[in-house]
């Protein structure tokens, strides 16, 4: 028996259109798969950075101007500069409506309101594509064994017309339906671990961005951030001296 009769090469050249179809299909489920974790893990390891510069260094600023330009990025591609600047507009935005109806609310629940707001932008965008890869997942086995269904009825068609179970006439048509359900677990399991792991590590910045966003909330109400404290007694953030009069 010819060794290459089970090759891919061979699979594409005897496959039929529903093969050749399947075939693509998981094809182009991978390569999209693979882009989003690429892109989005690397995304994450800057938000991760970028996380970092608002929770070590924009509190040890001098004014909020000078902690704002410590934050790298636009208010799209960083979520805690997007925060700051939220807030700072929510504020000089309430002083200056006091008579619309929203001028009503009290500083801290417009403030909350729009820094809830854009917490919630910021989810959106740090979840886009991951409805992608949990679609990959939970279709793509799926699709590989309608490739494997397709493989055992070329299988039984050839025993039909042979009249007689012969190796040659089935080894390709099972061969072929072996190989799609390969193909389906290839493209599958990834995309479910990249899923896993891009939503934990979502799940760890949106805790992060939650803080972040408390203690610019106590900040432009107060005029200074909530002072946290560890369990040695060492603070975790210092005061940060206000260099604007919003809501004062």
């Amino acid at each position: 028996m010819n060794p290459n009769h089970f090759s891919l090469a061979n699979m594409w050249a005897q496959g039929d259109f529903v093969t050749r179809s399947v075939a693509i299909a998981l094809l182009l489920m991978s390569i999209v798969s693979w882009y989003v974790i690429v892109t989005r893990a690397l995304r994450q390891m800057q938000q991760r950075r970028m996380a970092h510069a608002a929770t070590a260094e924009f509190w040890h600023a001098q004014s909020f101007s000078e902690g704002l330009h410590l934050l790298d990025g636009t208010r799209e591609d960083n979520p805690f500069r997007n925060l700051a600047e939220e807030g700072r507009d929510a504020v000089a935005h309430h002083r200056d409506s006091q008579g619309d109806l929203h001028g009503q609310l009290t500083l801290s629940d417009w403030v909350t309101s729009c820094l809830k707001r854009a917490i919630d932008e910021s989810v959106e965008r740090m979840q886009s594509g991951l409805s992608i890869l949990a679609s990959v997942g939970s279709t793509a086995p799926f699709v590989g064994l309608l490739g494997t269904v397709w493989g055992i009825f070329h299988a039984l068609v050839s025993i039909g017309f042979s009249g007689q179970v012969s190796i040659d006439k089935v080894a390709g048509p099972v061969g072929e339906s072996l190989i799609m359900t390969a193909f389906g677990l290839v493209v599958a399991i990834p995309a479910v671990l990249g899923y896993n792991a891009l939503t934990r590590g979502n799940n760890a910045l949106l805790g992060r961005i939650n803080r972040f966003a408390h203690d610019l909330h106590a900040y432009f109400v107060t005029g200074a951030p909530a002072v946290r404290t560890e369990p040695g007694g060492k603070p975790v953030l210092t005061s940060v001296k206000p260099s604007h009069a919003e809501g004062r």
